[in-house]
């Protein structure tokens, strides 16, 4: 399995990845991208910032990177970079299916994205994301599943997905909304011939939204790969929007509320790799001081008054501006 590697790696990073939602298109729901992205964000400007961030990520040691067909042309931008380097053989690489990208590269589409889940959308995203990525790609995973996703119970599309895995790619799944924990245990209880078909687990939880953390560890305890995103929550766990209590417990450590947040995520012992969703090269290099940070019991204590009801999370990020 690809991730073997990752925990094979001995630098301090190793367990951090970086996603590219962020940069592999002009709009995306994080706060502060008026200052954290160019004016000009054409193409060439997007893809020259994630080339920057991919240098600057594998220098520091990370090893897995994360896209998907709905990041703009994150894909095309990871494939330009992988291209270009070929010396790189080391990196994990994972993509994800399920969403549509639609805003054409517009900041202010009505719809920037459309899910499906059905056979049709796989083979064709598949595609999309083979002419890409090719034999580069370790992972590919259903973008958010949720309960009432037919991707749990589509018998058609869990024997293409294990005739996928047969052919060595890993196949996961990630999550989103309030019902994460429920969307979890019915995907690990998919199997194909008798054998679990997913082996890895993305899904959202920082120090506002923990609901999903039992259930991530059941993942873990079955052998899955447990990837969280979202662990800045969408930007309102950094500066300066972050709440009084982490600027705190941040100042006390000597570094930013970014890497005391992420750090947080990275004492779970379920959590595989913690992915750092920076959008310019100093942000990164902040969310990778996570894995030097130590948290006292005190301090733990008073950072986990920060957890909100789910439902409360998600409409809160529901209503999230794309900017």
């Amino acid at each position: 399995m690809p991730f073997a590697r990752l925990a094979s790696a001995t630098t301090p990073t190793c367990h951090i990845g970086l996603g590219l939602a962020a940069v592999g298109r002009p709009g995306y729901i994080n706060l502060g991208r008026e200052r954290d992205l160019p004016a000009d964000r054409g193409v060439d400007a997007m893809r020259e910032r994630t080339h920057e961030l991919l240098d600057a990520a594998y220098a520091q040691g990370v090893r897995y990177f994360d896209v998907a067909r709905s990041y703009g042309r994150s894909e095309e931008f990871l494939a330009d970079w992988l291209t270009a380097r070929p010396d790189v053989e080391d990196v994990v690489v994972g993509s994800k299916w399920g969403y549509t990208y639609t805003a054409d590269w517009s900041t202010d589409a009505e719809q920037h994205e459309v899910k499906d889940h059905s056979l049709a959308t796989y083979e064709r995203q598949r595609a999309e994301t083979d002419a890409l990525l090719g034999d580069r790609l370790d992972l590919y995973q259903i973008h958010s599943v949720t309960p009432d996703s037919p991707a749990l119970t589509d018998k058609e599309l869990h024997a293409r997905l294990a005739e996928a895995a047969a052919a060595g790619l890993t196949i996961g799944f990630s999550t989103s909304g309030p019902a994460q924990a429920e969307a979890i245990r019915a995907a690990l209880a998919v199997t194909v011939d008798g054998e679990p078909l997913f082996r890895t687990v993305q899904s959202t939880y920082n120090a506002l939204e923990t609901s999903a953390a039992p259930a991530l560890a059941e993942a873990h305890e079955a052998g899955l790969t447990v990837i969280v995103k979202e662990g800045m929550a969408n930007g309102r766990l950094a500066e300066p929007h972050a709440a009084d209590v982490l600027k705190a417990v941040a100042q006390e450590t000597g570094l930013g509320c970014d890497a005391v947040a992420l750090a947080l995520i990275l004492r779970q012992p379920w959590a595989g790799v913690v992915l750092s969703g920076a959008a310019t090269t100093a942000q990164l290099a902040s969310n990778l001081h996570a894995a030097v940070v130590d948290l006292d019991d005190d301090q733990l204590a008073r950072l986990a008054t920060l957890a909100e009801e789910p439902r409360a999370y998600w409409e809160r990020r529901g209503q999230l501006p794309w900017h």
